[in-house]
């Protein structure tokens, strides 16, 4: 622990002491969970941010649309609004949130909402569909899900954090039993044996737990509106790099094994981005960024070259079959 943390331990002991006591008096039942009569699936996690919500999210909704009504209900982070609001295609990031508009935009067919009250935003939801995703909503005790997922990146274990302001916890490692299953996400493409067996023992599954592990995948194509590209597009071109996500290191990793040359700048998560820095950008030719910045960088499709690189998550060592079973054995108990 570096000397900034040590001075900041004390103060994560009471934040910690103050979200424990707050589990327990949820847990005893002196604060009231609701539960609901369809499948309610929760995507959330320990820690601040960076483990691969959204991917998770689209990933689910991509096998469960088939035979399923989807909802996707977010609070939509960092908007300008407040209350329930439906997501529609041609809704503004400003009105409800980048990660909200990215899921509309790419299952136009499914349902996504945006509400900070989760219980309100499921009595709305409920009569509309038969499948409700939570994202980023673990800590939202107020609604007891059918199914908590919980997602911890590979490089950044939540059993080897501490509580913020310290660490990046948002409540204390105990936390975790509440999952259903724990997913090991932004996992190294060649992770062995060896290494999963040790994480596993750090993780100490509990009898009711599942754990699987991901990576991230990244498409061969860019796209944008309007058109869609080989990634092979942008070599040997000069072009920017813009990120507004947690942890943007993974993304760069990748350009940089594929022989890309680029420059990089990147802002704070879920950025919104001013108009001065908005004017900048328009200084260069060719910019390449995430999808949830392409959601707040639209704006400058006319002036600039812009395209995003789209992700998702994959189950690694043959554990994509089992863990969609396990999911929708969780649907079918609700049904």
């Amino acid at each position: 622990m570096n000397f900034l943390r040590k001075l900041l331990f004390p103060f994560s002991l009471l934040y910690g002491g103050i979200t424990a006591l707050r589990n327990v008096m949820y847990n005893k039942g002196w604060l009231k969970s609701k539960s609901y009569d369809l499948p309610v699936i929760c995507v959330g996690n320990l820690s601040t941010g960076g483990t691969g919500k959204s991917p998770m999210i689209e990933f689910l909704v991509s096998f469960l649309k088939e035979d399923h009504k989807i909802a996707v209900l977010s609070r939509g982070y960092k908007r300008k609004t407040t209350g329930f609001l439906e997501v529609l295609a041609n809704s503004s990031v400003e009105k409800v949130g980048d990660e909200p508009l990215q899921f509309k935009k790419k299952y136009p067919n499914i349902t996504v909402a945006v509400c900070e009250e989760r219980q309100t935003g499921i009595e709305k939801l409920k009569n509309m569909v038969d499948v409700i995703l939570l994202d980023d909503a673990f800590q939202h005790r107020k609604v007891k899900a059918s199914l908590n997922i919980l997602l911890t990146s590979f490089d950044s274990l939540y059993c080897n954090d501490c509580m913020l302001p310290a660490g990046n916890l948002r409540e204390p490692k105990f936390g975790a039993k509440r999952a259903n299953i724990i997913v090991v996400t932004k996992c190294p493409e060649n992770i062995d044996e060896s290494k999963i067996e040790a994480i596993k023992q750090k993780l100490n599954p509990k009898p009711h737990q599942q754990i699987y592990f991901s990576k991230i995948g990244y498409s061969a194509e860019i796209m944008n509106a309007k058109e869609v590209k080989s990634l092979d597009y942008l070599m040997d071109k000069e072009f920017l790099l813009v990120t507004g996500i947690a942890n943007p290191k993974p993304l760069v990793s990748f350009l940089k094994k594929k022989g890309l040359k680029f420059e990089e700048k990147s802002f704070p998560d879920h950025h919104n981005f001013t108009t001065s820095e908005i004017e900048k950008l328009k200084n260069h030719q060719l910019i390449l960024t995430t999808e949830k910045d392409f959601m707040r960088l639209q704006s400058i499709t006319n002036s600039v070259e812009i395209y995003y690189l789209p992700i998702r998550t994959e189950i690694l060592k043959d554990g994509e079959e089992d863990f969609k079973n396990r999911i929708l054995r969780g649907v079918k108990l609700k049904d």
